[in-house]
């Protein structure tokens, strides 16, 4: 467990005012405990989680993003993200962040800089970087063409959230020539908090409470890439890899969630289930969450667990997730075993 910090020094390295905090835990929003002498206390994880859910309130998000320690403005063109986070941020870095932070900080930072430089078509890009004894904060932000509407076009999809549910499983790229389609992908399960603003959408990967929530953003033009995490983290970016990874070290298994790929709770259709799997043919492992998920239909269900396996032998399709009636369907419809 993380160490716990008093409330005046949580609220000065995060960047909120103590008032605002104090508020916050009363109404049970952020977890605290208390002291034997009755001083709050908090887990600086847990509150940076907390954090991510009030992302939806503007004033607060523009506080709380605003003033970075470090920010640049460049120019994409013949920019190198590897060069930019080696002659600018690695040795500011090197003594507020864990070795193994660096390493993550350092993947995540490329991979998404790279994203920008190859697939915006924006002239230049907006990086900042927030540090503090308990946070880390990144942001790539550029005004291009927008990672899901690109998607959505080159992709062929119907809307923008079929390009946000094929982004999330992984390997989904514009250019498969040049990507392999993991950044994304491995950034947001090697940090706290991840999220990814693009056509007025905002997705939120939350791994310390893991789980994912999808809404709006003001964010209409180009993308905006942010993520924290622990800096003194001592988990090492390869346990993210080897839990999507095979023993020949390629990326063949994915965790796709359920409730990312509709509107509400609800999942009936057929043609829902072939939008989710669209794609999950070139894993040889699926997790499917279906954490969040109130109710599904029996051809839902049927498509999921029954239809699509038979197409797709060589891909293992594992439900979790389930509880009460979305548990029944889903283990009414596996296969019977013989004898």
């Amino acid at each position: 467990m993380a160490d716990l910090i008093r409330i005046s020094e949580v609220a000065r390295e995060l960047g909120v005012s103590p008032s605002r905090l104090r508020q916050l835990a009363d109404s049970g929003v952020i977890p605290s405990e208390r002291s034997a002498g009755g001083h709050r206390l908090f887990d600086p994880g847990a509150v940076r989680s907390a954090l991510a859910q009030l992302m939806s309130t503007s004033d607060f998000s523009s506080r709380r993003w605003s003033r970075p320690d470090w920010h640049r403005t460049l120019e994409l063109s013949g920019l190198q993200e590897d060069v930019v986070w080696q002659d600018a941020l690695a040795e500011a870095l090197h003594d507020r962040m864990s070795q193994e932070g660096r390493s993550t900080a350092a993947y995540a930072f490329t991979e998404m800089l790279n994203n920008a430089i190859d697939h915006s078509g924006a002239e230049e890009v907006q990086v900042s970087v927030w540090i503090s004894r308990v946070e880390a904060r990144f942001e790539v932000a550029d005004r291009g063409r927008g990672a899901l509407p690109h998607l959505r076009e080159r992709l062929a999809l119907s809307d923008l959230y079929d390009a946000l549910g094929e982004l999330t499983k992984g390997k989904t790229t514009t250019d498969p020539d040049r990507h392999t389609g993991e950044g994304i992908f491995f950034t947001s399960k090697a940090v706290d908090v991840f999220t990814l603003e693009s056509g007025g959408i905002r997705w939120t990967v939350d791994n310390v409470r893991r789980d994912q929530a999808v809404g709006a953003s003001d964010v209409t033009e180009g993308t905006r890439v942010r993520w924290e995490m622990d800096p003194s983290t001592e988990i090492p970016i390869s346990e993210v890899f080897s839990a999507y990874t095979d023993e020949d070290l390629d990326f063949a298994r994915t965790r796709t969630v359920v409730k990312l790929f509709g509107f509400g709770v609800r999942f009936v259709s057929r043609s829902e289930a072939k939008r989710l799997l669209r794609g999950l043919e070139r894993f040889s492992h699926v997790t499917m969450d279906f954490s969040g998920v109130e109710e599904v239909g029996q051809g839902f269900v049927d498509e999921i667990v029954r239809v699509w396996p038979r197409q797709h032998p060589q891909t293992v399709v594992e439900p979790v997730g389930m509880v009460g009636p979305v548990e029944f369907m889903v283990r009414r419809g596996l296969p019977r075993r013989d004898g």
